[in-house]
């Protein structure tokens, strides 16, 4: 039977890193969002919204997919309306699907707010688990949509019998434009401001976070990842946790980030600048930016989430992933970190997206 991807959420980073990686794999390709990516090659774009079952029926009926790939989520103001909500979606697509009998295989990509709790209570006392996250480190004792998403997951897999795997990634770096979580853009976009305006380019998180351990997740290996754990009986009904496969400190990274722009760095002074306030009324000075520089992009929200990387960079502990799990299963792609950041940097100046 021919493998037929339903790419749901194709339009962020990690979809429409996903969808890239199985067309060049030859897979048959749909991309299902609000507003669908059109700029993939060979992709098919399936516009639908996942809250909405009558609409997501008319959309899918002619799709009939062997694997699904839910890769979006929506912000809400509380974790109750969270759960709510994203939940609701995940049932959604899978109780629309299931009438088709086509599905063999479900991938789920939540992240490690699974271990470090929902951004109501994120990396806060109480909630700090033992560093590096283990997949099997149990379920925290608060509400968490992740968990409610991975639930949905599970009923319909006992359900319809279809495989499933879940993939927690940690910050995942990667081009997208109108992603809620997106720290590469974000750090880049900040940096060429302070290029532009001959600000520092100030480190706004914690002492933790800049002295300790970290590791992040490439967009292309978690789509790597996705596929193999999709076509990988021994990964079959497992979950993963999922990073590039090396460690780094800040305090090395955030300084050869500024090298690249030509901006000068300031690491941690015994305080915490949050991005979020930094760049509060940075709105009108990107339009100019952008403006001057011909950029494709004038609004500064579609670019940078201050709010998700200060919740990162602000974190009270290091935070480091354990690989091992996959990588005795036959995981082995790496990525280095470093050229993580620079290649996506030069992707943004390619795409026209910053200077």
């Amino acid at each position: 039977m021919e493998n037929i991807a339903l790419v749901v959420g194709a339009s962020g980073i990690t979809g429409s890193n996903l969808a890239e990686k199985l067309l060049t794999k030859g897979w048959e390709t749909y991309g299902l969002a609000r507003n669908p990516n059109t700029e993939i090659k060979n992709l098919k774009p399936v516009a639908a919204d996942l809250l909405d079952i009558d609409n997501l029926k008319l959309a899918l009926a002619d799709i009939s997919p062997t694997h699904v790939y839910i890769t979006t989520w929506m912000r809400n103001d509380t974790e109750a309306e969270n759960i709510r909500v994203n939940g609701l979606m995940v049932r959604n697509i899978l109780d629309v699907l299931s009438e088709k009998k086509s599905v063999k295989h479900v991938a789920l990509v939540t992240g490690l707010k699974h271990y470090l709790g929902p951004f109501e209570a994120y990396a806060s006392e109480g909630f700090l688990p033992e560093t590096p996250l283990r997949e099997e480190h149990p379920r925290l004792d608060i509400e968490n949509f992740y968990y409610a998403q991975e639930d949905e997951v599970y009923a319909a897999a006992e359900r319809d019998g279809f495989t499933w795997s879940i993939h927690r990634p940690h910050t995942v770096i990667g081009q997208a434009v109108g992603n809620a979580m997106n720290m590469g853009t974000t750090l880049a976009v900040y940096a060429s401001i302070c290029k532009e305006t001959g600000r520092k380019f100030t480190w706004p998180g914690s002492a933790a976070q800049w002295n300790g351990l970290s590791d992040v997740t490439d967009a292309r290996i978690l789509a790597e990842q996705l596929i193999w754990a999709s076509t990988t009986e021994a990964a079959k009904n497992e979950a993963f946790n999922i990073v590039n496969g090396d460690v780094f400190r800040w305090s090395r990274l955030w300084n050869k980030i500024a090298d690249y722009f030509g901006v000068e760095a300031i690491g941690f002074n015994d305080d915490i600048h949050p991005l979020e306030k930094e760049m509060a009324n940075d709105g009108e000075k990107w339009q100019e930016i952008a403006l001057k520089y011909g950029l494709k992009e004038v609004s500064l929200s579609r670019l940078a989430s201050a709010w998700h990387t200060d919740l990162d960079l602000g974190r009270p502990i290091e935070v480091m992933t354990n690989m091992a799990k996959s990588r005795k299963l036959g995981f082995t792609v790496f990525q280095d970190t470093e050229e993580t950041f620079y290649e996506l940097f030069d992707q943004l100046r390619a795409a026209k997206l910053i200077p």
